[in-house]
């Protein structure tokens, strides 16, 4: 028997293999637990205090600009950051009017849906 690590989509699978030699048939194996995740990487600093409104990525890709700062009055609407996702350039919105209490992310910074780009004081 072998034994592998495969990760998968970042989840890290413990994975063993038996070499068989063709004369008898194998049945399946139960799928195998997966390993532990390994603490992910910390996310850059916050700049500033958190603010009470989240803006989060409304779907994965990459920062290709943040258009404000700290500090930034906001109104409903207000472009904060750009993100690029398939090939498109979507813009994240403020939700609300308010000041931006933080930025928490950096221009070419891979995203999730739902990771904090930024917080306003409303």
């Amino acid at each position: 028997m072998k034994r592998y690590n495969i990760t998968v989509n970042g989840t890290a699978y413990d994975v063993t293999v038996e070499e068989a030699d063709g004369s008898a048939p194998v049945a399946a194996a139960p799928a195998a637990a997966p390993a532990p995740k390994k603490a992910a990487a910390p996310a850059p600093a916050a700049t500033g205090a958190q603010g009470g409104v989240k803006v989060t990525a409304p779907m994965p890709g990459t920062i290709v600009d943040v258009k404000l700062a700290v500090g930034a009055k906001v109104t409903n609407g207000t472009v904060i950051a750009v993100l690029e996702a398939l090939k498109m350039e979507n813009d994240v919105v403020a939700s609300c009017d308010g000041t931006i209490a933080s930025i928490n992310v950096t221009k070419g910074q891979s995203v999730e849906t739902g990771t904090l780009i930024a917080t306003i004081n409303a």
